[in-house]
């Protein structure tokens, strides 16, 4: 493992815990580094069929900051040049995450370690499942700093609490507590900081206990179901489904049924 690296991958067998790595910046989201890090790493381990589930996470105190703020007063790296120029660097920088999320099978736990604020708190919708220390805060603060969310914001945030909490955070921009974003189901549940990253983690391993290949093709159906129509949804289960009936390990759950013993899977 680099320690250096803007974005750390360490394995527990079939989990993978991914770290934002810089902590002197709050681990703000910046850099053509830790852009093509995200599409790197998400495209490994959509490759890799021995992980079944993912963890993300920060280090330091902060989950993550959301967009560089110096960068942003200073107007240099993405924000610098005309409303065109920052345009095209939003496509070809920091919506590189959010593609690169979407083209990832692999179920995401977001383990919040601290405040995700701006893009950080839509780096957190980008996981699957969230749950967070007290420590942690969020904030889709982006219209105090007189900037929208440019990163998807406002496609991921209803989709994950409901257009009227999204469009009370995205409209005020304030920041609102773990509890708080426990009762609006920003995220799942609320461990005490010792327990957030060991919990994440058994929280995942749960997962990666079931079918590799079952698990990669519910979390596409989960993501495809964002914003596609009924229609859509069950045209695209009645696919998969025909694939899921002919996989070894559908055969060994049924044969692990009847046999009352532990499935084995092989990914097959």
């Amino acid at each position: 493992m680099n320690d250096t690296a803007p974005l750390l991958v360490e394995r527990h067998g079939p989990v993978a815990l991914l770290t934002l790595n810089r902590p002197e910046t709050r681990n703000a989201l910046s850099g053509e580094d830790l852009f093509s890090a995200f599409e790197t790493v998400l495209a490994a381990l959509d490759a890799d069929t021995d992980v079944r589930a993912a963890v993300l996470t920060g280090a330091g105190s902060a989950f993550c900051a959301g967009g560089n703020i110096a960068e942003m007063r200073d107007r240099t790296g993405m924000f610098s040049g005309t409303p065109d120029e920052i345009a095209a660097r939003y496509r070809a920088g920091i919506q590189r995450i959010p593609r690169a999320f979407a083209r990832c099978r692999v179920p995401m736990v977001a383990a919040i370690n601290g405040p995700a604020i701006g893009a950080g708190n839509d780096l957190a919708c980008l996981c699957d499942i969230r749950i967070a220390s007290p420590q942690a805060k969020f904030a889709e603060s982006f219209v105090k700093l007189g900037i929208i969310p440019g990163d998807g914001g406002c496609w991921l945030l209803p989709r994950v609490i409901g257009a009227s909490a999204a469009a009370e955070l995205a409209l005020t921009g304030d920041t609102i507590d773990a509890e708080r974003a426990l009762a609006i189901g920003l995220v799942s549940r609320v461990v005490a900081a010792e327990d957030l990253l060991p919990q994440a983690l058994a929280l995942a391993q749960r997962i990666a206990a079931n079918p590799p290949q079952a698990l990669r093709w519910t979390r596409q159906l989960l993501w495809q179901a964002r914003s596609g129509t009924l229609d859509e949804a069950l045209e695209a289960a009645a696919a998969l489904q025909g694939h899921a009936h002919q996989t070894e390990d559908h055969h060994e759950a049924l044969a692990a049924f009847f046999a009352r013993r532990a499935p084995v899977w092989t990914g097959r």
